[in-house]
């Protein structure tokens, strides 16, 4: 039997288990491509494709923010410590430190955030 779930003012089809399809892909920039997945009290689930050349420009968010590189390299500059991340490398952001990242070819992402980001959570649901 398929549960139906309220979450976060939306109705989802499984409130455990969240589909692509459940997830709209939101083009947050130009080139710059976020799907809001998995969200608990405690951390948020979020994917990212960057098209080559993408931009995601200095900033920073009291929220921790850990991430894995599944395709692409990606120069990720975080309190001016510059690396390429390629696939199967990861990074990890403390809450406040700034960083901003360049994607060097077509890119894709997994990023969790703890607290979840509010902001992403009202775009997404």
């Amino acid at each position: 039997m398929r549960q139906i779930a309220e979450v976060w003012g939306r109705t989802m089809a499984d409130g455990y288990f969240i589909t692509p399809q459940d997830a709209g892909q939101i083009e947050m920039r130009k080139g710059i491509h976020r799907r809001t997945m998995a969200i608990t009290d405690e951390a948020m689930l979020c994917e990212f494709f960057l098209e080559r050349g993408a931009l995601v420009p200095e900033h920073s968010h009291m929220n921790d923010q850990v991430g894995y590189v599944i395709y692409g390299k990606l120069e990720m500059t975080v309190n001016n410590e510059t690396r390429v991340c390629q696939p199967g490398d990861s990074y990890a952001i403390p809450g406040g430190v700034l960083h901003q990242a360049v994607a060097l070819e077509d890119t894709l992402v997994i990023d969790v955030f703890s607290p979840p980001r509010n902001d992403y959570r009202t775009e997404a649901r």
